[in-house]
């Protein structure tokens, strides 16, 4: 493999990782402080991409999309709250995989029902169309390069979020001991429901983000929710800080695996075996490195202390 080639697939690894982060660090905080396992959180992802879409071509402007799809996609989290999950806070983890996954069929069926099974486009801003030269023979797409741009500074104002604002004091208290935080006089209730509402429209921010990348279509959120979960455990429930890092690594493995392995195979096997093989063992990549962080440290890179 080339250089260049090595550099697009490392940078292209990187916006996947921050995709990634964007859906579990919503992911991370609702786990880490509700103690809820939200299968339905992938779907959010996928409504985000719709919202972007339609809105954008209703206003005609992808500026105008992304900025009423963030918080009808807060509307959304908040209203699955207050009409499913908050019912479910009390009930077993098996209850609540159920329960979400019913959530997943029935959104999933229901954008299916509204816009078709035929994928939507949204096309990219033409502010940010053309490419960026960053080596000779390199020429970048600039949006791509604006997804990290924003993922980072996504990353950053969350980080101030959590670590230096009094919200933030809570919702790390809340990951460490919410029975104490509760009989402290917080309310508990209204704590988890913005959690949940404010991974919602993170969730849905990445969905917009990859729609003029990626097909809208029913069911683009299932696969991605798997990877979120991945991404959670390596780098430890409930942290913030550890779902930027493990999402970061998740996406370099996930894209360069795909692209090295199979070249890598073709030293020791002909053109289509290696090609098939390279595939199935790069599917696996990415959670072969799960075990063997796990295998070193249980709770993931930077677990929150309870």
């Amino acid at each position: 493999m080339s250089t260049t080639l090595l550099l697009v697939q490392a940078l292209n690894g990187l916006q996947f990782g921050i995709l990634l982060f964007l859906v579990a660090a919503g992911l991370t905080l609702v786990f880490g402080v509700m103690d809820f396992i939200n299968l339905a959180h992938g779907v959010q992802y996928m409504v985000g991409a719709y919202l972007g879409a339609v809105l954008a071509a209703w206003t005609g402007s992808f500026w105008g999309g992304l900025l009423l799809a963030l918080p009808a996609a807060l509307l959304l989290g908040l209203l699955l709250e207050w009409l499913v999950f908050r019912h479910l806070y009390a009930r077993d983890h098996l209850s609540q995989v159920l329960a979400t996954f019913g959530v997943i069929l029935f959104l999933n069926q229901g954008v299916k029902f509204l816009f078709g099974a035929a994928p939507l486009q949204m096309p990219v801003p033409e502010a940010l169309s053309g490419g960026v030269r960053l080596m000779e023979g390199l020429l970048y797409p600039t949006y791509r390069l604006a997804i990290l741009l924003a993922g980072l500074a996504t990353a950053g104002l969350l980080w101030l979020l959590v670590e230096k604002t009094r919200a933030g004091m809570l919702v790390r208290a809340g990951a460490t001991n919410a029975p104490m935080v509760s009989a402290l006089g917080v309310n508990v209730d209204r704590l988890f429901m913005l959690v949940f509402g404010f991974g919602a429209m993170l969730a849905g921010f990445a969905g917009v983000m990859a729609a003029p990348i990626l097909s809208v279509e029913p069911g683009m959120g299932d696969n991605l929710l798997i990877l979120a979960f991945v991404v959670i455990v390596i780098g430890g429930i409930g942290s913030v800080r550890g779902a930027f890092i493990a999402a970061l690594l998740v996406g370099l493995v996930e894209t360069l695996g795909r692209s090295l392995v199979p070249d890598l195979l073709r030293l020791v096997l002909d053109a289509s075996a290696a090609r098939q093989a390279g595939a199935a063992l790069a599917s696996m990549l990415v959670y072969v490195v799960m075990a063997l962080i796990l295998a070193v440290k249980p709770a993931g890179l930077f677990p929150v202390r309870r």
